[in-house]
């Protein structure tokens, strides 16, 4: 089978799309004699994950070694998953290790998730990699990747997400994220207001924790930032090419992280500025200069559309924001479209390709009785705001760009199969002439960049 069919015959093995739990995994990675004969970084938290394993993964590059990184989900290509040497695996790759994993499993039921998480772990143990970096998909307790014993866990922000799976609360999900701690082994946590529950944990399992704020800790200027960690410094460092001010708790952690390994991994002062100007990562606060300008950020809870909402207000005046939204129907949407009200202009809703996701049509709902409910909207939302509803992202974008003013923005939000459906045919460049005279014809061009 290629690996499209692979990918279709992982959906159908199993009856729950999500079966929390590690017993089945375990058992088939032992089938496998799955081990990573390097050291392990694992990256847990509810925003940020995949922006902390870039800035790792970069730095490591730049320093030298040949990483192997595991992040989910994708944005369009499920070989995005895996990338070693920053390069995306190949179909071949992944083929070799599906057959692998479907042999080991024997008759023990997978679901998707944990399928494809085996076949990756697999294929990244087998190519002698200098360090791995697993990123987990949900909690951290139960989560497939926590088979893997890491010797440097990193625990980024925590807030309310998957309650149904994780709790209510910050202090019961930061419980399950603490889950991928262990015994003697450094736990990075860049929280700045960290639930009392990870200290805990840490102290229960005998891990060694270090604190942003306690254990180390950074400052700087519009220029440059500096970083300080249990008596180590480093001055005059660029900010990360990753756009946003919460970027910067991201990077702290990868440095302490990085200090915390440096008896095993030691990286140089040249690889950690290279790495931090040479860091990419699609979909998150990703800003395209034109007429209209774009930004593509995948944040999908209401904690990331805080600091989206933030970074959006520090670009400065736009006469109007379109924003292109779609999301699954387990998320917060009345606390999202809250919290983006004042900002946003023009709404296009949009459906997504998945059975998870909320209906374009409901979500102008919500956005209609938001609006009008005194209780909710307190005052930030608008009955005037239009909206719009499409049967995808990338209608939902065309038509943005027909409204849209030349000196306007557009952002492009929620799922990953929000930013992926506008970015699986390239990158849109978008170029509006400068304002003309009512008389004179107006046109818009997109153009699309290979993703390369």
């Amino acid at each position: 089978m290629n690996l499209e069919q692979w990918l279709a015959h992982c959906e159908s093995l199993h009856a729950k799309n999500i079966d929390m739990g590690l017993a089945r995994v375990r058992l088939v990675a032992q089938q496998l004699e799955l081990k990573f004969n390097c050291p392990v970084f694992t990256v847990a938290g509810t925003n940020g994950k995949g922006s902390t394993c870039a800035m790792l993964e970069s730095i490591l590059e730049e320093s030298g070694y040949k990483t192997g990184v595991y992040t989910s989900p994708h944005l369009f290509d499920f070989r995005e998953r895996c990338r070693m040497g920053r390069v995306i695996a190949s179909e071949e790759q992944f083929v070799r290790h599906f057959e692998r994993v479907e042999v080991a499993r024997g008759e023990i039921s997978l679901t998707y998730f944990e399928f494809t998480t085996l076949v990756i772990m697999d294929l990244m143990a087998s190519s002698e990699l200098d360090v791995a970096i697993l990123e987990v998909g949900l909690g951290g307790r139960l989560d497939a990747v926590n088979i893997i014993d890491t010797d440097c866990a990193i625990i980024t922000s925590i807030d309310i997400d998957h309650t149904e799976y994780l709790g209510n609360d910050r202090e019961t999900i930061a419980v399950e994220k603490a889950g991928i701690m262990r015994a003697g082994r450094p736990v990075i946590i860049s929280d700045p207001v960290p639930p009392n529950s990870l200290l805990e944990c840490a102290q229960r399992v005998g891990a060694d924790p270090w604190f942003i704020g306690r254990d180390f800790n950074f400052m700087g200027d519009k220029q440059q930032w500096s970083f300080v960690a249990k008596g180590k410094r480093r001055a005059g460092l660029a900010y990360p090419a990753l756009r946003g001010a919460n970027q910067l708790f991201n990077a702290c952690a990868v440095l302490a992280a990085l200090e915390s390994m440096r008896d095993r991994l030691a990286v140089t002062a040249q690889g950690i500025r290279n790495g931090f100007s040479l860091v990419s990562l699609p979909g998150r606060f990703q800003i395209f200069a034109g007429q209209p300008t774009l930004i593509l950020d995948v944040a999908h809870n209401p904690h990331a559309v805080s600091a989206l909402f933030e970074n959006l207000d520090a670009m400065g005046f736009f006469p109007c924001t379109h924003a292109v939204f779609g999301a699954m129907a387990d998320k917060d949407i009345e606390a999202i479209l809250i919290k983006m009200a004042p900002i946003v202009t023009h709404w296009y809703f949009c459906d997504l390709p998945t059975d998870r996701a909320i209906n374009a049509a409901d979500l102008q709902d919500k956005w209609l009785k938001c609006s009008t409910s005194p209780e909710k909207s307190h005052g930030s939302m608008s009955t005037e705001v239009k909206t719009q509803t499409f049967p995808g992202p990338v209608q939902a974008l065309n038509d943005a760009i027909a409204n849209a003013n030349p000196a306007d923005r557009i952002v492009v939000f929620g799922s990953f199969y929000t930013v992926g459906g506008v970015l699986e045919h390239g990158i849109p460049r978008l170029s509006a002439p400068h304002l003309q005279s009512p008389a004179s014809p107006t046109t818009i061009q997109v153009g699309l960049q290979n993703l390369g």
